[in-house]
């Protein structure tokens, strides 16, 4: 089933990345807000940032997100070392493929990380890179209405 990720955890700090590393694996793409920082907060959780660090030092990392407010994105962009890429139109996988091209990195050697299956694991599959689910980053605070999509999207991945 193409929405169905390879792999589904709860937070970013369940994948092992060791594993990950011990693969052909060269490019992280994550997504942005739910996935590495609050929905629309500009600021990534001190954990989170310092986990992105670490992990840019073993791979190429890069945030992709659908977020079309040049503003919102400069300002996540000046607080990172990794390119920051709004407007990426997901499931649309071109954005994640002009940036691998960019970086001569082939979808095979990638893994796209994300909160939504519509989007983000649509995207990572329709690239041809591993896909990894997580839960939102604030799904315990999050709305009820925005809970309840999820659960509703979250049903479109199981068998």
């Amino acid at each position: 089933m193409i929405l169905k990720p390879d792999y589904n955890v709860v937070s970013l700090f369940d994948i092992d990345y060791n594993e990950i590393g011990q693969s052909e694996i060269k490019a992280i793409l994550f997504d942005l807000d739910s996935t590495v920082m609050p929905s629309k907060s500009g600021k990534y959780p001190e954990h989170v940032l310092s986990l992105l660090e670490s992990l840019s030092k073993s791979f190429t990392i890069a945030i992709i997100s659908n977020n079309k407010n040049k503003e919102y994105i400069a300002k996540v962009q000046s607080m990172s070392d990794f390119p920051v890429i709004g407007h990426a139109n997901k499931p649309s996988p071109k954005v994640m493929r002009e940036f691998l091209e960019l970086v001569e990195l082939t979808p095979q050697q990638t893994v796209v990380i994300g909160d939504r299956p519509l989007t983000d694991i649509l995207a990572g599959k329709l690239l041809g890179a591993k896909t990894i689910l997580v839960d939102s980053i604030t799904k315990d605070t999050e709305n009820k209405l925005t809970r309840f999509v999820r659960k509703l999207e979250r049903l479109t991945i199981r068998k």
